[in-house]
């Protein structure tokens, strides 16, 4: 379910909890006080004497969108859910790039003017892996996670999807029609084959089900 500003809480998950020494959190606001992300306790915990490189990224609230002047971005989540795709999305870095430590942290609620929605830190031994492993991370992030974002202007507000979630769903879109087009094409080859195979059969038969077998 969606939490409430009024609702939400501090909320960190321990170690334990996480598989793959993978850390993932949710900050959320508790009543009218705002807990910003700590972002050197995030460095410091994918910090380790075998990485030679830690890769980070930081999104924040800017103060202008098209002309219009920001006043604070709002964010909600479907907490469950979400934590289970960051879990999976960590788990899809690990396997594809050598890494040591991931952190990811998002907020939600009112995220001030200046203030860090998202962070992403990720520990290798060569940047290159940590540099590909936090892109990855980030742009996974936007396009699979349900975090829902409210843009507050002086003069108004709106509900923002993110670009990247956009072309996600153009791209499953597309995958799913492309397996469609695929079945109804196997399913009318193995008709008409079937068919033929039947009318060789028994030509006398009016009533042919391209699929059936003797």
């Amino acid at each position: 379910m969606l939490l409430s500003p009024l609702k939400r809480r501090f909320t960190v998950a321990s170690e334990n909890d996480v598989a793959l020494s993978s850390l993932y959190s949710l900050i959320r606001t508790k009543r009218c006080l705002q807990r910003r992300i700590t972002l050197a306790k995030y460095f410091d915990y994918v910090s380790t004497p075998q990485a030679g490189a830690i890769a980070t990224f930081s999104g924040t609230t800017r103060d202008t969108f098209e002309g219009k002047t920001v006043m604070e971005l709002r964010y909600e989540a479907y907490v469950p859910m979400a934590t289970r795709y960051l879990s999976s999305i960590c788990a899809s870095a690990r396997s594809n790039w050598d890494i040591h430590k991931i952190a990811v942290a998002h907020r939600l609620g009112p995220v001030l003017v200046g203030e860090t929605s998202v962070f992403v830190a990720v520990s290798s031994v060569h940047r290159g892996d940590g540099l590909d492993a936090c892109k990855f991370l980030i742009d996974e992030l936007k396009a699979s996670v349900p975090i829902w974002k409210k843009e507050v202007y002086a003069n108004g507000e709106v509900w923002k999807e993110n670009a990247e979630f956009l072309e996600k769903r153009l791209e499953l879109a597309e995958t799913r029609g492309s397996l469609v087009k695929k079945h109804v094409a196997g399913e009318h080859k193995r008709s008409c084959c079937g068919s033929k195979v039947r009318v060789q059969e028994d030509e006398d038969h009016t009533d042919i089900a391209g699929d059936n077998k003797e």
